[in-house]
């Protein structure tokens, strides 16, 4: 931000005239416009930015993650589920006996669940993988950043999952829920987050497929963002790089497994072949054996008184026999040290696939890390060089009505020459199309009533136009907010009634009336005192002092 456009003197300015001449000056831009801008792959979540009912820490968020992750980290090769089905719950749909496809963890978020920003979203799935996999909290933080961007680029694209995942995925998933909706009040009771696990009976840094996580899609939709996720992505490329050397460091111990499994194959392979000479060998003196006492039964066939020839005869056949024996055992030996010649094959055969496989893995994430590094190389330049123009730009603070059915609106910082929008607040729901600078920051109503959503008067940071700060009261949806000098007014919750409070800079409530309001009543400020609208639709007048009705004192006096 520019030094110039710094002093609240200027803020008030800008804000008031927008304020005051809203019809001319803002930009008006319908909700239903900006969730179609950009290509169909382009993902912009549209979360809740405003004010809550209750409002969660970023502990309890992600022990919602960590608690499903502790189940099924017990027993990640075995098929399992976690959770409570009308909030948040994880199946972890694996088969092992199913090959050539992805198993996957599958996040439903329930018809009760109150999650309503992708940050938190994230750290669900990012405890989730901590507890399940091991993995590091600064890894499952990247992880869940691609997951959730993959899950929006392929949102109800059924046959993208068909074609990836096995069975057992594919039968929880269905084509109108599966993935990740844009907007945040699409997200319960219809929605699949599909976490493709590589790797998840091992767990650790290869558990979830990063490659199908980041997938060309995927990255070039990231880099539709103003920063480009530069550094998602950079943290991505480091994940595969350390999957590249642990990838390495498993071909190398395959390799060298592979290569003591062949010297045993060669050992085998010399048995067998010895083994199948000694068979052959000893069935051709069978044989031999076998004609000798063939042609001695024939001579003592023929000379029945001749002992001699009888004897011979039957020592010839003994010997055909026992050499019979010997050849089928021989024959047996062989069949035996075939039979371990093909197991060994077998283990050198898939010592050597593993080899392959790890090498081709290690391979796979060293390019795809390397092409990336060379993209973020460039959109970094680009980045640099827009933040460089747009430092050298002037630019003045407006606001962008982004739903012109409830007026909600955000703000917005303009380049004052070319009227491009420099950046966008993150906070969409602000009411009544008024902002007023409140010392460094801006003050707005903002916020809606709906499942942990409220109203309520907040503080802006006037660098980032993020939320910093809310007020402990509910405000009126239709309220108005006005500013009298260092003070604030709108109409607050009091019990059962509407009454009008008075705050500072700082979000504190100084006053409220003992008076009930209107709750859209019309708030004007005249020398040091107020006009409001009743309860009862009267005219009220308040003393700006306190609050008090200045006409009830006034008849009290009077008595």
């Amino acid at each position: 931000m520019n030094k110039q456009y710094k002093s609240s003197k200027f803020f008030f300015i800008v804000i008031c005239t927008l304020a005051f001449t809203l019809s001319l000056s803002a930009l008006e831009v319908d909700k239903s416009e900006l969730e179609s801008a950009g290509s169909p792959d382009t993902v912009v979540f549209i979360n809740y930015t405003g004010p809550h009912t209750v409002i969660d820490t970023a502990a309890s968020i992600r022990a919602i993650g960590s608690s499903m992750g502790t189940v099924v980290g017990k027993m990640p090769a075995s098929a399992s589920s976690a959770g409570a089905n009308n909030r948040y719950y994880i199946v972890h749909a694996v088969d092992p006996a199913e090959k050539g496809k992805l198993d996957a963890d599958i996040l439903f978020i329930g018809n009760n669940a109150t999650v309503d920003h992708i940050v938190n979203l994230r750290r669900i799935i990012s405890a989730y993988l901590s507890s399940a996999y091991n993995y590091s909290a600064k890894d499952a933080d990247t992880l869940a950043v691609f997951i959730t961007v993959y899950n929006a680029v392929y949102r109800g694209k059924i046959d993208a999952y068909q074609a990836k995942y096995k069975k057992i995925v594919m039968t929880n998933l269905t084509s109108a829920s599966c993935g990740l909706a844009l907007k945040y009040d699409e997200w319960p009771g219809n929605t699949q987050i599909v976490i493709p696990l590589f790797d998840a009976a091992n767990g650790g840094l290869s558990t979830v497929d990063t490659s199908v996580i980041s997938d060309t899609k995927v990255v070039k939709s990231m880099q539709e963002d103003n920063g480009k996720n530069i550094e998602s992505r950079k943290q991505m490329v480091d994940i595969k790089e350390r999957e590249a050397d642990n990838e390495a460091g498993k071909a190398q111990a395959s390799q060298k497994n592979a290569a003591e499994e062949q010297k045993k194959l060669v050992t085998e392979q010399k048995k067998n072949e010895e083994k199948k000479q000694e068979a052959v060998q000893a069935q051709k003196e069978a044989d031999t054996a076998a004609k000798d006492a063939a042609a001695a039964q024939k001579n003592a066939a023929a000379n029945p008184n001749d002992k001699q020839a009888q004897k011979a005869a039957q020592e010839k056949q003994q010997t055909a026999e026992q050499k019979q024996q010997t050849a089928d055992q021989k024959q047996t030996d062989s069949e035996q040290q075939q039979q371990k010649t093909d197991v060994q094959q077998q283990k050198t055969d898939e010592a050597k696939q593993q080899a392959a496989e790890a090498q081709t893995q290690a391979d796979k994430k060293q390019n795809e890390a390397q092409t990336e590094r060379t993209e973020i190389a460039k959109d970094q330049q680009t980045v640099m060089d827009k933040a460089e123009a747009d430092s050298k730009a002037s630019a003045v603070y407006g606001m962008q009505l982004v739903d012109n059915k409830e007026l909600l609106s955000g703000m917005v910082k303009v380049n004052a020459e070319t009227g491009e929008i420099m950046q966008s607040s993150p906070v969409t729901y602000i009411r009544g199309r008024t902002v007023y600078t409140a010392e460094d920051n801006f003050i707005a109503i903002a916020g809606e009533n709906s499942g942990n959503g409220a109203v309520k008067l907040i503080l802006l940071d006037q660098a980032t136009m993020e939320m910093i700060k809310e007020s402990s009261e509910t405000v009126a949806e239709n309220s108005v907010l006005v500013q009298d000098g260092t003070d604030f007014y709108c109409v607050i919750q009091d019990g059962s009634n509407w009454v009008l409070g008075k705050y500072d800079a700082g979000l504190t409530l100084k006053l409220k009336s003992p008076v009930a309001v209107k709750n859209s009543t019309p708030v004007t400020i005249s020398g040091d005192k107020i006009i409001v609208t009743g309860s009862d639709g009267k005219v009220r007048l308040l003393s700006k002092n306190d609050l008090s009705e200045i006409r009830a004192a006034a008849a009290a006096n009077v008595k």
